[in-house]
């Protein structure tokens, strides 16, 4: 049974082939793709893990653990989970991971021919409508929860959410993947606007440390990114140090 052309980015005829970016195949964005999914799944590694992003005074902090599992078995743990799209906006990736891989490197694609033809950086806004387009187009192809957070010198620090489904939040604080069923109540109790710097690294890896002892599928290395009007910055917890080094990368 043939099935409609699906995956439009925008009315100008332009279509991604989600099924030739999960297994790294070349790709043509004029060339109308047809998004079936197999009966073996193309999408076995999967990261159900912990994730967040939130806003501080100065820009934007993005967390993960590190674990990534095909079924019962942990494939990797020391995944980064933490993707750069722009040279001022990352997302935390959560679902399948060739699914979530997929999907970023679509729209770094397109951020990226922004930036050349307006001569400037594109703002989180754009950044989170590519990936709800791309997301929501192919919600029955994908599982992909994606939250994307940045800094632009006119607007600031901004978090944006996208759930299973396709749907777009902004936030002043996002949460996901597995292990976010364990730390509402964390993040409610400890969560302040316009945090420090320091508090708010203090508050992300409180809230994933905690994500990490209850969540079997979350584990490993915390990761950070600190984004502010400086440039990113990179931080690394370990577990055997209790997550208290070395910090930066």
């Amino acid at each position: 049974m043939e099935m409609p052309v699906t995956g439009m980015l925008n009315e100008d005829g332009i279509h991604v082939d989600m099924n030739h970016l999960k297994k790294g195949e070349p790709w043509n964005l004029n060339v109308p793709s047809i998004l079936s999914r197999p009966s073996t799944s193309l999408s076995l590694i999967s990261a159900p893990f912990s994730s967040m992003a939130i806003t501080f005074a100065d820009g934007v902090i993005l967390g993960a653990d590190s674990r990534t599992t095909t079924g019962a078995y942990i494939a990797n743990r020391v995944t980064d989970k933490l993707t750069r799209v722009s040279d001022t906006i990352w997302c935390c990736r959560s679902g399948s991971a060739a699914d979530t891989q997929a999907v970023a490197d679509v729209v770094s694609y397109y951020l990226g021919m922004y930036a050349t033809m307006e001569g400037e950086q594109p703002s989180v806004g754009v950044a989170a409508g590519l990936f709800q387009e791309v997301c929501y187009s192919n919600k029955e192809q994908l599982s992909a929860g994606i939250i994307i957070a940045g800094h632009h010198p006119s607007h600031g620090g901004s978090v944006y959410s996208i759930p299973l489904g396709g749907s777009l939040h902004r936030q002043s604080y996002a949460i996901g993947g597995s292990g976010s069923t364990y730390i509402y109540g964390y993040c409610d109790s400890y969560w302040k606007e316009n945090m420090s710097e320091a508090d708010g690294i203090s508050f992300v890896k409180g809230a994933l440390r905690e994500a990490i002892k209850w969540d079997g599928s979350s584990g490993g290395v915390i990761r950070m990114v600190v984004l502010t009007d400086k440039g990113a910055r990179r931080l690394l917890f370990l577990p055997d140090q209790a997550y208290e080094g070395p910090g930066e990368m």
